[in-house]
């Protein structure tokens, strides 16, 4: 047996010494054909006269010193050679070792009857490569143009990583590859020369912001999809840290328990909370459990990837939803806060809340107290809390309750001023003139602030004596100053009836004695309603004219604008009202005019009854002549009668 292996060390020598012989053969040619032109055709025939291959005698040995073997020795020495050459096929990947490194090529025994070359520059990846190193190469052809063995490492490294990954997805496991360079949507990665594409949505369970960071890394990965028609290779990191977090997510889920204090790290921060990774479990941390301040944003608090301690508050059932908090780690404000502060006390703080009803007063972080808008002014017209104060003012307010059981405090501001009320009657009597600015309307009047804190109503029937006032936004406008006499004080309900329209002396007294009943005014219609119109009279009054009072003689009605004669037809001073016609006017006359004519016609027919009676009376002295004369007369009578 050692005999063998001594022989096969033999022939391997050789082989080595034939793989040499032939690199020198190359340089000896092109030494040869660079020398050709200063020789002779003698010189060159004599350098030609080294027998060839082909006429080598190999059967006889003795001649040339080679070596004399008998049969049995050359069956035997054939059978070792056999064992020494292996048969391979293009496409093959087969293994071979080093045998010369120069400064082009890698020369490699695969045992095959030629060694075969690879260019040096397949092996930049391996720059300790030495001679009697192992590769797998790729046979690209058994033999080229010159007869060489063609080989590539290249293509054997494609070609195996090809496999490597193919075995990697159907077996479900864990391959390494190195982040060359980042792409759209992701990164590239090579797995053993082999390109594939790693979507950003596959690097991390959490959103990454910054791909660059992982360029240069070598990382784990799962094959997810292969398509082989255009080599195509998607790969996943992200799934390799989701199957690490479910065994931990199993077994945080199995421990879980209200009150447990558990570290987690900030995973997404939003407008109504924050999102804490328990090590592949989320919790909510809301907005209200952070601090026991209060705050606008979770971003004040806290930013993502910050580590903190969280307490479990709930979960559901199944343990898919966690409610954790912060500061419940801490203890409650309230308890921290003065025991001496009492109602009556003044306290300081800061404005962290304006709602409609009100405002917060943060004392101290955690501590609040609710101003009602009812206790920031004396005034009894509630207005809107952003009219005082916004937030972030640092204002005094005064302790009206305390409930330290409930965690409850109500404050005040205006009772940081006296209360105007007091004394309010011998300050603003009845009678008494005033300048008030109108604060606010109603249907029913105007409400004004004489000062601040004393408010008073003017009634919508105290605004004018002449004009009819529907809406007080007809007479007046926020902000407007008007001058007012105050009727009447009620000073325990904090109220002021005032005036406006008493400033003057009833007009309507005077008006009684203008407009008459039956007296004709000229006035102009200022305005069309449903029922009638609204009629403009002299010294500023206005009347109502219905409908069937606008009809002219013509049989027309009046329109607005239209200037002409009405007749008073009613006239109530306590209600202000004054009722106005037209076709009244008209109708009148033409009703004058008749009874002028109606007592005409009495008065004929009374002078006619006289004639008559007189003519009886001398009937009996008549003649017969006198008789027809009366005959005529009587027909003629008839006759007037008829036409009348």
């Amino acid at each position: 047996m050692a005999k063998k292996d001594k022989e096969q060390e033999v022939l391997s020598a050789e082989l080595k010494n034939v793989a040499l012989e032939n690199v020198e053969k190359v340089s000896r040619r092109e030494q040869i054909e660079s020398e050709a032109d200063s020789l002779s055709i003698e010189d060159i025939k004599s350098k030609s006269l080294t027998p060839t291959p082909g006429d080598f005698d190999w059967d006889n040995t003795s001649k040339t010193g080679f070596g004399n073997y008998t049969a049995a020795e050359r069956e035997k020495m054939e059978a070792i050679y056999a064992t020494t050459l292996s048969s391979i096929t293009k496409g093959e990947i087969v293994t071979g070792k080093v045998v010369l490194i120069n400064n082009k090529d890698v020369v490699l025994n695969i045992g095959f009857k030629s060694d075969g070359l690879v260019s040096l520059s397949e092996f930049r990846d391996q720059p300790d490569l030495k001679v009697g190193d192992n590769v797998d190469v790729f046979v690209e052809s058994q033999e080229d143009a010159n007869g060489q063995l063609v080989l590539s490492r290249k293509r054997a490294k494609t070609q195996r990583s090809w496999e490597t990954i193919n075995r990697a997805l159907e077996m479900d496991e864990i391959i390494t590859g190195f982040v060359k360079s980042r792409t759209k949507g992701g990164l590239i990665v090579d797995i053993q020369g082999v390109e594939a594409f790693l979507p950003g949505s596959q690097i991390d369970i959490k959103p990454i912001r910054d791909y660059d960071v992982y360029v240069g890394k070598t990382m784990e990965f799962k094959v997810v999809k292969i398509n082989h028609e255009f080599k195509n290779v998607v790969v996943s990191h992200k799934i390799l840290i989701e199957d690490d977090l479910e065994n931990q997510k199993i077994d945080i889920i199995s421990k879980l328990e209200k009150g447990q204090v558990l570290e987690g790290t900030v995973k997404n921060i939003t407008a109504f909370g924050v999102f804490i990774d328990l090590g592949g479990v989320d919790g909510l941390l809301h907005i209200t459990d952070i601090s026991w301040g209060r705050i606008e944003h979770p971003e004040e608090v806290l930013k993502l990837d910050q580590k903190i301690n969280v307490v479990v508050l709930d979960f559901d059932d199944d343990k898919k939803r966690i409610a954790l908090g912060l500061k419940q780690l801490q203890s409650h404000p309230w308890e921290s806060l003065d025991t001496n502060l009492a109602i009556g006390s003044k306290v300081k703080g800061k404005i962290v809340t304006v709602a409609d009803y009100g405002a917060f007063l943060e004392i101290i972080p955690g501590v609040e107290g609710l101003i009602h808008v009812s206790e920031m002014s004396w005034s009894q017209h509630l207005r809107n809390p952003q009219e005082f104060m916004k937030v972030g003012d640092e204002i005094e307010a005064v302790v009206l309750t305390l409930d330290r059981e409930e965690r409850k405090m109500s404050l005040g501001v205006k009772q940081l001023s006296p209360d105007p009320w007091v004394g309010v009657a011998e300050k603003y009597p009845v009678g008494s003139k005033h300048k008030a600015v109108v604060k606010n309307m109603t249907n029913f009047g105007v409400f004004v602030e004489i000062e601040e804190g004393i408010d008073g109503l003017i009634h919508i029937s105290d605004l004018s004596w002449s004009k009819k006032v529907n809406h007080p936004h007809e007479f007046t406008k926020n902000g407007e100053t008007l001058e007012v006499v105050v009727l009447e004080v009620d000073a325990e309900n904090r109220k002021l009836s005032l005036g406006h329209k008493q400033l003057e002396e009833n007009p309507w007294d005077t008006f009684e004695t203008i407009f008459t009943l039956d007296s004709v005014h000229q006035g102009t219609i200022i305005k069309m309603a449903d029922k009638g119109a609204i009629v403009a009279l002299p010294y500023g009054v206005e009347g109502f004219a219905p409908t069937k009072h606008l009809v002219k003689e013509d049989g027309k009605s009046l329109g607005a604008d239209d200037v002409a004669d009405f007749m008073i037809i009613e006239f109530n001073k306590d209600s202000k009202r004054i009722l106005v016609s037209h076709s009244r006017i008209w109708e009148e006359t033409k009703q004058a005019e008749r009874q002028v004519e109606r007592e005409v016609k009495k008065k004929e027919a009374g002078v006619q009854a006289k004639a008559v009676k007189k003519v009886k009376e001398s009937v009996e002295k008549t003649t017969l002549g006198d008789l027809n004369v009366l005959a005529e007369l009587k027909e003629k009578m008839d006759k007037e009668d008829k036409k009348k």
